[in-house]
Parts: structure tokens; sequence; C-alpha cells
């Protein structure tokens, strides 16, 4: 089976001396993503929330000669995100690539301690955090990437409906997170670009994987359903997914694109809710206005709205 960097064309990128944060990276394509950038030459912080898995990484990645640490953090506490934003500022020099992978499908409805439902806290408001607490220690020609999907489709943007856990759905509130990850991508690239910030964001969509371990969060029969589907050579491998990373996080091909939406390792477009301006422009300020934080880039004059 090739290797996520072969798929994604950039076995040939130098990685050496870069320092990369991959967010869920103990397990699935975020592991993957990890061991790649490892094998490219680049320092890899992981993070997860079970400390056994992240020493495994860890401990495969020192095997290729690189430096790499575990941080837990749990993204459903906002002080677990700082305190892994502040442990990350201690430990590098700067920042060079940050993926923003971390998230899942939750079941059950419930609120966390800010009130707000678990997975639009989990899939949007801690990358949202993490992110603006570490802008400005990403360096010149940083690149982020936030793994977003093409369950957004169908969905619209209600910042009312992320308060209350009345007539939870799973799947709504999956699809509505990864819409906020798609608008919270183009927004930052706006106010990055506004800023002049040499910096660009992108989000991906990874494709359905099987192997990756999200299924276990999927209701009914469907786990074993997609068990099977692993076998057929239509579904995504977890290689495939993490190479779906690697094309925004290193090609050199893409290093001017920012506020894409990537999917087949190129840009796509995504639906007509994740194109509206107006909406990412709510949905940055809000957050903020949500994690009781001055709005970050506020100083950005961007198009939307």
């Amino acid at each position: 089976m090739s290797r996520p960097e072969e798929i994604a064309g950039v076995v040939d990128v130098d990685c050496s001396g870069t320092q990369a944060l991959v967010t869920g990276s103990t397990s699935g394509i975020g592991r993957a993503t990890a061991l790649a950038l490892g094998r490219l030459g680049a320092d890899v912080i992981v993070h997860g929330r079970d400390r056994s898995a992240g020493a495994a990484v860890v401990k495969d990645l020192n095997t290729v000669d690189v430096d790499a640490q575990f941080i837990r953090a749990d993204f459903a506490s906002l002080d677990s995100v700082r305190e892994l934003a502040a442990t990350v500022r201690q430990e590098t020099d700067g920042l060079d690539i940050l993926i923003n992978n971390a998230g899942g499908f939750f079941r059950t409805g419930q609120l966390t301690d800010l009130g707000i439902e678990y997975t639009f806290h989990v899939n949007h408001l801690a990358p949202y955090l993490l992110t603006t607490e570490l802008l400005d220690h990403l360096v010149d020609g940083s690149r982020i990437v936030t793994t977003a999907s093409a369950a957004h489709q169908g969905t619209q943007l209600d910042l009312t409906r992320v308060r209350t856990v009345n007539d939870y759905s799973a799947t709504w509130a999956y699809g509505h997170s990864k819409l906020a990850n798609i608008l919270f991508t183009t927004e930052l690239a706006e106010r990055l670009e506004a800023l002049d910030r040499s910096i660009v964001s992108n989000c991906i969509h990874p494709g359905a994987i099987p192997g990756s371990g999200f299924s276990r969060f999927l209701p009914g029969p469907l786990p074993r359903v997609l068990q099977a589907l692993d076998r057929l050579p239509v579904v995504t491998s977890v290689a495939e997914g993490a190479a779906e990373l690697l094309v925004p996080a290193l090609s050199p091909g893409v290093s001017d694109v920012s506020g894409a939406y990537f999917t087949d390792q190129r840009p796509a477009t995504p639906s007509r809710a994740a194109q509206d301006a107006t909406a990412a422009r709510r949905l940055w300020e809000v957050s903020a206005e949500l994690l009781e934080i001055e709005t970050p880039l506020s100083s950005a004059t961007t198009t939307s709205g």
C-alpha cells in the first residue's frame, strides 16, 4: 500500500527544520499524517486524549530521527485547549504547520461546561480557540489545514441551535460542525490576507474512511456496513485520507492557495451555505462571544458582510 506522502505527491518535499502540530493524531488519518510528516523530516507534536496511543505514535516518529512529543488535551475543555496552545508555544520556536484534525461524531446530545452542544464545541470552537491562540506563533509561510467533510452538505448555519440539545440530531450536529469548519477556514483566510499575513488557511474533505475509527460513532448497523466496505477499492483508505491533508499542508503547487475547500487533492466547490461570506463573519464573531474572548484579527477588513 502506498504511503500518504506518495499518494499526495509530496514525497520530495523536505520538511527538515519545520515544526508541526497535528491534532487528533493518535489514530486514523491524523496518526498517518503525523507519521508522514515525520518521515519527511518535520518535528511533530502529537495530540489526543489517550496517553498510551500518543506514546506509541511518538515512538514511531522517534524511529525516523525526528523530535516528537505527545500533548494530551480534551477538546471539550477550554482550559485544556489553552494549555495545549501554551505548551506548544513553550516547546517550539514557532509553528510551520497546524493541522486541525481532531473531532468526532457523537450520538448523544449533551452540553459542555460552556453550555454549548458538544459536537459544535469539540469540532469547531476548540480548533477555533487553538488556532487563534497560536496565530502569533505561526511563522511566515506557515499553513493551517482543517478537516471538514462533505457532510456539511444540506445544513445551514444556525447559531441558536448550538445552545441546546432539544430535538438533538447527531447527523445534523456533525454536518453543522463541518459547515462551521469551512466557514471558519474561509474567514480566517480573508482576515489573514487583509492583514498581509503570509499564512494560508484551507480545509479538506478526507473521504469516507472505515479504517479511521470514525465508524464507531455511527448509529445502528452502519459500523458493520463500513467495515465491509473497507474491503472495496471505491472506499477511501486511511492513507488516502491523510494524503488529502498533506496536499494543502505541503504541496508547492498550492502554496499560495488560501480559503479553499479541498477534495480529491484539489480545490472544490462546497455547498452554497459554505460560501456565505456573511455567515462566515457572523460565525467568527459569535464564536469569540461564546468563548468570551476578544474577536481575533478584529483589525482586519474583510469582504464578509
